[in-house]
């Protein structure tokens, strides 16, 4: 897997840090989703400024450590299909990695 960045806890709930590949390196927010209307609502909506473009959901690996993550989908049209990445905060929760599996 590739590290594309680095995110803090955000002081208003969520995470900010910068998403960093060959051709972008810009921040973004993991803002809290107020609105749980269905079992399958996202936990978090991504945002690059003021625009939404994309959302995480809970999940927890099935391994033997069973970690919780964050499983992102981020949209772009410089993308050829939407980025799926994950956000594993690390042990004491000051931190997390984005990473990516092509």
């Amino acid at each position: 897997m590739s590290v594309l960045g680095t995110f803090k806890p955000s002081k208003t709930g969520g995470w900010e840090g910068n998403l960093r590949t060959l051709g972008i390196n810009e921040p973004l927010r993991l803002v809290p989703n107020d609105d749980h209307s269905s079992d399958n609502a996202q936990a978090f909506h991504v945002m690059f400024g003021p625009q939404r473009i994309g959302d995480a959901w809970e999940a927890y690996t099935r391994d033997e450590r069973q970690r919780d993550y964050l499983r992102l989908r981020i949209d772009d049209p410089s993308f050829a299909r939407p980025m799926i990445a994950a956000l594993f905060p690390d042990d004491d929760g000051k931190s997390a990695q984005l990473m990516w599996r092509r």
